[in-house]
């Protein structure tokens, strides 16, 4: 896709439409490198033996990795829409809430809506989409924000 204009055009005629990602599956092992990777180590998120004895019963990803799954899941689900050219970055969020734990070795997909489409200036937009995370077989979401992206060229 070439230009922002064209860009915008094209978020705006999706900007009713919901994208679903595919599954993808929160190891353990994924958890323990996000627990390395930002060294917040709580037993319930590292320790299987003693986080069964937790009210999760068992270990349980870490809030902000659930976060940090967005971009990938949205990617999943929309498929590459940035135009040549271009970045997107990430700009915050609103109303963000961990609704319902990820235990280790279940399943999580995004549901992405678009909810503003704004032209900041001339070569970039923000887009504010309402996100959804949920867990395989939870009647729960895991995660709901209003997250903010910018396009720029």
């Amino acid at each position: 896709m070439n230009g922002m204009s064209q860009f915008l055009d094209y978020l705006q005629t999706r900007a009713d439409e919901e994208d679903v990602s595919d599954w993808l599956l929160v190891s353990q092992e994924m958890i323990d490198q996000f627990a390395e990777a930002t060294k917040d180590h709580q037993y319930i998120h590292v320790d299987p033996e003693r986080a069964r004895q937790s009210p999760f019963g068992g270990t349980i990803a870490h809030g902000f990795l659930t976060l940090s799954l967005l971009p990938h899941l949205c990617a999943d689900a929309r498929g590459d829409i940035v135009p040549d050219g271009a970045t997107e970055i990430n700009y915050g969020s609103n109303k963000l809430r961990f609704l319902a734990p990820v235990r280790s070795g279940k399943r999580v997909r995004g549901r992405f809506k678009p909810l503003e489409i704004v032209e900041k200036r001339p070569g970039q937009i923000q887009l504010t989409t309402e996100a959804t995370v949920e867990v395989e077989g939870e009647s729960k979401p895991a995660l709901i924000c209003e997250w903010i992206t910018q396009f720029q060229l």
